[in-house]
């Protein structure tokens, strides 16, 4: 009998565990070198978007002309969950989050074909633009920055983009912050009313003429001629001879002769600034199975050898190096995985003979590059979130191992031999450690159908833990019995080794007393009073739901991780002059430097100033000798203090986490009516009532003052002169907004000629009224005497949501459990009087609450399952309906501990502790089904169930202590991290750390007096 079974083959053949061992280790090696790393895991999300511009347009007339002839063709496409539309200025976008699961590639399809088939949009707006969401892999930004010409700095920049994307190992930059070169035709409109020409005429005119066009061929005697038209030009100069007219005299009216042309940039309202310089940006990324690391050394090869070639005033500067992100986090985790590593070892080194616990820590590494070997075959790359899953499995995947090692060791102290003990003891746990390991796997399997960002970040760790944990059991059943088998015996220790074993044998002979003459009278007295010890545990139980649910430690969806950046965001009203603009940028830069001038202050590396349009930003890279002393949350406290109040502006938000997990509005609201006035009433009521809040900051409306409009309708003497209304449309947009006459290629740089007034002939409501219009006689007319013209407001963005306008109402604040304060106050008193006073309202959170809602509900619908599916695991190896749910009544428990260690570590509770308290769940019943497993065995041979249970507690506290104790040890280095990089997942060990303790000091009181409530049920029945 002992040498049947796989368990003792592998024992009595020696060589074949070791071959399956160097397997393991070597072909995780081999799969280290060459499996993708990154920062984070690479993921597409399934949104899909339609981008139209409509130059020139009013939000309104965007979303009368674009968005709702969008979504009423995308009303029919299948597949398609949520529909965000957004109508800006000239520009309307809709995103289409599809559901989960389905074909986004048909989808996709499916949405241009119903665009593409839309006959009603209007002739002025520009080709649909279509896009696949996803996460970018940007691993480096370099700012080019200088005061010199925007030509200069433009040729200078896309020279340093080719030369960098032509070095080794870098495969894709791209630049941004660049404008769009332009011909500039800037009209002389008296020389124009003279010639008698009108905008379109010209342009049409400048399109025909300026190309190269091919006239056939011509096969003559001597030969074949090719015919070509050659009209092309590619100078401004070249331009400014074109032919226009021929005059009277048999001349030629020439395009300079009524226009100033000239080589330039598009308008634009952006302007970006670093260290006080306008800058251009490059972006260096990720492609294929390149490294972050390796990005960075090609980039840094080549620095010094670019800034050596920059003209004079132009500086290259690397503003952003996710490498160091990496590595930093790459650092971090193997620090803590090896102190793990190193704690376990000497913890086992503590309770289990040398020997025995250098091939059970032999298991750790086996395992994880066992893991290592086929985590590329589930496309799982070396990323930080699946280095965080092998610190969760580090302490978890060594229990397989102490409970076969504990039992062979058991065995041989009862006298078997080496091989008869290894089997048997191995052969005895594989049942429960078989469905121990598979209940872990069920615990972490929720983790991989959460919804949303969360999920995507998140599914890489139960990938890595269950491809550990499989390994684990191999390791544990069939390699490490045949280890244990052939060690050597009768060997004298060798002298280091004594000083241990004296240490082991004398904490052995104090956990034996300790058992025999504490634990054991202990849990008898707990027997005797099993109903008051199960009222205490459940009372305690109660009490840190009720803690937790008071809102006491605050909720969200991931703790806030603060960067080494700070970031001030203002928003004007829509319209405002770019001086304002820049009057607030250097309002902010200078309450900056006034804090860095103190004796004291922060010391700031680099500084980032970007305007567009209404909304401006600046941001402070501090360094990272000043992060201790100023936290960026302080910083942004200060800097706000210093730049004081910004009178008329719409919205201020100071950021200390930009750009981290956990980043945003802290609170979002989202509300929607039918009636736009009473939206807008109403969201302006809820920045009010947010505002009598104390400790809420940054409080923004959703609203603000739309651009001065001016309406122009045709006159009775307009349409008498035979005008109509599109006739006035096309001739105001032509030298408004331009009229693009031809685009073409010249060099490597899409150009296009523009025809229009120049800037200074269109500054005021004057030069409009002024505007000449073309009758259809040929006449030219001041618009003033052919419309009328009424002064009115555009709206600023649209946004809509499945068909419905809405408007979110943002606001944050100091802590998560403010937050949630100020929203149970809301839906108490708030909510329903604005329901009450606009019918029809209706209020849902947004933002990170309706994330976290959507999370908390999937984790709930899994909990479920979860428990559904432990239940069948432990029927099938307990035979029987009722012992599993002894083991179940444990995971609540573990709560307890989860809170706790939240409270004592200074953490609030998020998604992420949920997670660890799910995935707790698998960890807390593997004691609890070993104990429950050893009772039943001794009940087979005879003994009544209360001798039985106490002796399986008696019996299994050695290695129960041992497994919890290495799971919380392995995890200590990172439940104790001070490292801001490491928060954000912090909390998902210390659920798991901290309730699989106190989960474990209850399991070995409160089963036993389940156990036996149970039996005492059944002798009833």
């Amino acid at each position: 009998m002992m040498r049947r079974g796989p368990i003792a083959w592998m024992v009595h053949h020696g060589v074949a565990p070791n071959l399956l061992m160097l397997l393991l280790i070597i072909g995780g090696l081999m799969a280290s070198t060459t499996i993708k790393k990154e920062v984070f895991p690479d993921f597409e999300l399934e949104i899909i978007t339609v981008a139209i511009g409509y130059p020139g347009a009013t939000p309104e007339e965007v979303e009368r002309s674009l968005l709702l002839p969008l979504e009423a063709a995308l009303a029919n496409v299948d597949g398609i969950d949520e529909l965000t539309a957004t109508a800006n200025e000239g520009a309307g976008r809709v995103s289409a989050s599809l559901v989960e699961g389905v074909e986004v590639m048909r989808v996709y399809q499916e949405i241009q074909q119903a665009v593409g088939a839309i006959t009603s949009l209007p002739s002025a707006a520009d080709p649909a633009r279509f896009g696949l969401a996803g996460r970018s892999r940007s691993v480096m930004s370099l700012q080019l920055h200088g005061w010199v010409d925007d030509q200069l700095l433009h040729d200078v920049a896309e020279e340093v983009r080719a030369e960098l994307q032509a070095s080794p190992g870098i495969a894709r930059v791209e630049l941004s912050g660049n404008r769009e070169r332009e011909i500039q035709v800037l009209l002389d409109e008296e020389a124009m009313q003279r010639h008698g020409l009108d905008h379109r005429q010209l342009a049409n005119r400048i399109g025909d003429e300026a190309l190269d066009l091919a006239g056939g061929r011509l096969t003559t005697g001597e030969g074949e001629w090719l015919i070509r038209y050659q009209g092309r030009r590619d100078e401004a100069r070249e331009f400014a001879e074109l032919p226009i007219l021929g005059t009277p005299d048999g001349g030629q009216l020439r395009l300079g002769e009524i226009a100033r042309v000239e080589r330039g940039f598009a308008e634009t309202d952006r302007e970006v600034l670093y260290n006080g310089a306008p800058s251009l940006t490059l972006d260096v990324y990720q492609v294929g199975g390149q490294t972050p690391i390796g990005i960075s050394d090609a980039v840094h090869a080549q620095l010094e050898r670019l800034q050596a070639d920059l003209p004079e005033g132009v500086s290259l500067t690397i503003s952003r190096d996710s490498s160091e992100v990496y590595r930093d986090r790459l650092d971090l985790l193997l620090k803590n995985a090896f102190l793990g590593l190193a704690l376990v070892l000497v913890l086992l080194g503590l309770f289990l003979e040398a020997r025995l616990a250098f091939w059970v820590t032999l298991g750790i590494p086996t395992a994880f590059l066992g893991a290592l070997l086929f985590l590329p075959w589930f496309g799982v790359s070396l990323n930080m979130m699946s280095m965080f899953a092998f610190i969760i499995a580090l302490g978890i995947v060594v229990d397989d191992a102490i409970m076969v090692g504990e039992n062979i060791h058991s065995y041989r102290e009862q006298g078997h031999s080496l091989r008869e003990a290894a089997v048997r003891g191995a052969r005895e746990m594989a049942v429960p450690i078989s469905f121990a390991i598979l209940s872990n796997i069920v615990a972490f399997l929720p983790l991989l159908f959460l919804p949303g960002f969360l999920g995507m970040i998140f599914a890489v760790v139960p990938l890595v833990v269950i491809t550990v944990f499989l390994a684990s059991w191999l390791e544990a059943l069939f390699i490490l019995p045949a280890h244990l088998a052939h060690r050597a015996g009768g060997r004298e220790a060798p002298a280091w080794r004594r000083p241990l074993d004296r240490v082991r044998k004398a904490l052995q002979a104090w956990l034996s007393r300790v058992t025999q003459q504490r634990f054991s009278p202990f849990l008898e007295r707990c027997l005797d009073q099993r109903l008051l010890t199960v009222s205490l545990a459940v009372a305690l139980l109660a009490v840190a739901l009720a803690w937790a649910m008071s809102g006491r430690l605050g909720f969200s969806l991931m703790p806030r991780v603060e960067s080494h950046r700070v970031q001030a965001t203002v928003t004007l009203p829509v319209g405002s002059p770019i001086a304002d603009d820049r009057a607030i940028r250097d309002r902010l830069l200078a309450a900056a430097e006034a804090l860095a001038a103190r004796d004291d202050g922060p010391a700031f590396t680099a500084n980032r100033a970007q305007i567009d349009g209404d909304r401006l930003s600046v941001q402070l890279t501090l360094e990272r000798a000043s992060l201790d002393a100023w936290p960026p949350s302080r910083v942004a406290r200060e800097w706000r203090e210093l730049a004081g109040e910004f009178s008329g502006a719409q919205a201020v938000r100071f950021e200390s986490d930009v750009g981290g997990p956990g980043a945003g509005a802290g609170l979002t609201l989202r509300l929607s009516h039918p009636d736009s006035r009473a939206l807008e009433g109403a969201a302006t009521r809820l920045a009010e009532a947010l505002g009598e809040f104390e400790g809420i900051t940054d409080i923004d409306s959703g609203l603000a003052d739309g651009k001065p409009q001016l309406e122009i309708r045709l006159s009775p003497e307009g349409r008498a002169l035979g005008l109509t209304g599109g006739d006035l449309a096309g001739q105001l947009r032509a030298p408004l907004q331009g009229i693009t006459a031809l685009e073409q290629f010249i060099g490597r740089h899409e150009i296009s000629v523009e025809v229009r007034l120049p800037a200074e002939a269109r500054q005021s409501l004057a030069d409009l009224y002024r505007l000449p219009i073309r009758t259809p006689d040929g006449r030219q007319v001041p618009l003033a005497r052919v419309a009328e013209i009424e002064l009115g407001r555009a709206a600023t963005t649209l946004q809509r949501i499945d068909g419905r306008r809405i408007i979110n109402v943002t606001a944050d604040a100091a802590g998560d459990e403010r937050i949630n304060q100020v929203l149970g106050t809301l839906e108490a008193d708030v909510f329903p009087a604005l329901r009450a006073g606009w019918p029809g309202l209706e209020i849902s959170p947004g933002g990170r609450q309706q994330e976290t809602a959507d999370n908390v509900s999937a984790l709930t619908k899994a909990s479920w399952l979860t428990l559904i599916a432990l239940y069948a695991l432990l029927a099938i190896p307990f035979r029987s309906y009722l012992q599993p749910l002894l083991v179940l009544a444990a995971i609540p428990f573990g709560i307890i501990g989860a809170v706790a260690g939240h409270m004592i570590m200074g953490f609030g509770l998020s998604v992420v502790s949920l997670m660890g308290m799910l995935a707790l769940s698998g960890v807390v019943i593997n004691d609890a089904l070993v104990l429950i497993d050893y009772a039943n065995r001794r009940r087979r041979e005879g003994m009544g169930a209360r001798e039985a249970i106490v002796a399986a507690a008696t019996r299994r506290l050695r290695p129960i202590m041992m497994t919890t104790l290495t799971t919380f040890l392995g995890l200590a280095p990172m439940i104790f991290e001070t490292s801001r990089q490491a928060r954000f997942i912090i909390p998902m060990a210390i659920s798991l750390g901290f309730g699989m303790l106190f989960a474990t000091v209850i399991l070995l009181l409160l089963v036993p007096c389940l156990y036996l409530m149970l039996e005492g049920v059944r002798a009833r029945v």
